[in-house]
């Protein structure tokens, strides 16, 4: 089946980035001019995806707000001819594809969050892009995994490779080539943040996956079994896939920003600045002054 629809957790706390998400969600955090959710809601619409859930939780209501039409905001704006671009891209905002939301109203984890979405879902396959990672590419990343999902019909997750003092940060994974893929793998086994005897390989899942329909009932049945207070890690969902011969890894071709982080995020807005087509020269002239001074 053809990959429709997605779902965007970002109900996370985002204690990294405190104090600037105190009252900002970190998902509303800014790349140079746009929120660094709405990079991940465009790489969505990009790979083809029509229908979108994005996964919030309280104190997130800034997050609707800016994918909603801002009539006050687009009337000034369609009455000025200067500012005629300014009003073709705030509305456009609210027309990039058919957005929904629900709140997560306890915070317990991905899985759980995930989980919110399986009435939204239904009986199809879907994508998850996490709402921490903005990763550019000319080829949406999102696609790269849908294209592979719909070619093999199994659960597909986007890697890379991480550098070995970070993989204990992340996941490893166990994986085999597949003649004739350059970049899709059978995917086995999977150990979240491993000890140094634990690593399978240094791929990481980073930030993109597309799931199977029965993933909800793996997630529900997983939920029920863990004990009180515990919380059920999506990778064991990965793995059960993995072990039924139902899972691939693909190493994605894309930059990737951690957007939970505040090197990721700055590293986001100096990359995407420096190719930015209004401020792009300026800031490259800037950067050559900046760094004469340390």
């Amino acid at each position: 089946m053809k990959v429709r629809k997605a779902i965007i957790p970002a109900a996370g706390l985002g204690t990294r980035v405190l104090p600037a998400s105190k009252a900002v969600p970190k998902e509303m955090l800014n790349i140079v001019d746009k929120p660094a959710i709405q990079y991940i809601v465009e790489e969505a619409v990009a790979a083809g995806i029509e229908d979108i859930l994005i996964i919030t939780n309280r104190g997130k209501g800034a997050i609707e707000d800016h994918f909603d039409h801002s009539f006050e905001l687009e009337a000034n704006l369609a009455g000025n001819p200067a500012k005629a671009d300014l009003y073709e891209s705030v509305k456009s905002v609210a027309n990039l594809a058919n957005i929904c939301f629900i709140r997560q109203k306890e915070t317990k984890g991905l899985a759980h969050a995930i989980l919110c979405g399986k009435s939204f879902v239904g009986n199809e396959p879907f994508a998850v892009l996490y709402g921490d990672d903005v990763i550019i590419s000319d080829d949406p990343v999102t696609a790269q995994l849908a294209r592979c999902y719909e070619k093999y019909g199994k659960g597909v997750v986007g890697v890379n490779e991480v550098p070995e003092e970070l993989i204990r940060l992340y996941c490893t994974l166990d994986v085999s080539p597949i003649p004739g893929e350059s970049r899709a793998m059978n995917c086995r086994k999977i150990i979240e943040k491993p000890s140094p005897d634990q690593i399978l390989s240094l791929y990481a899942i980073l930030g993109r996956i597309v799931m199977p329909p029965e993933t909800f009932e793996m997630i529900e049945k997983g939920i029920a079994e863990t004990p009180e207070g515990g919380e059920f890690l999506l990778t064991d969902v990965f793995t059960e896939l993995g072990m039924a011969g139902k899972l691939m890894a693909y190493d994605f071709d894309g930059k990737r920003y951690d957007m939970g982080n505040k090197l990721g995020i700055m590293k986001a807005n100096c990359e995407v600045a420096l190719n930015h087509p209004e401020i792009g020269d300026g800031f490259k002239e800037y950067l050559k002054e900046l760094v004469k001074t340390f």
